[in-house]
């Protein structure tokens, strides 16, 4: 299982926090294809991604255990 932290928008979107998944094997490409049909985050394509507390790229592949955090940016002013 992969362990998903969601934040901001994601996270309401989601209605939780952190979400498990059976990815194993799956790049974080692949992962984000399957949040986004699962949860019908439209939004998933403009998030970060950090794997296991560091900035990871689409091509990082996922073992069990693994914590994805997928990150919105941030506006303000």
């Amino acid at each position: 299982m992969i362990n998903v932290l969601l934040f901001a928008d994601l996270q309401e979107a989601v209605g939780s926090e952190e979400v498990n998944v059976e990815a194993e094997g799956l790049s974080v490409s692949e992962l984000r294809t399957k949040l986004k049909a699962s949860y019908d985050l439209t939004n998933l394509d403009n998030a970060m991604t950090a794997v296991n507390e560091e900035y990871s790229d689409e091509d990082t592949m996922l073992k069990s255990g693994d914590t994805v955090a997928f990150i919105p940016p941030v506006s303000g002013g």
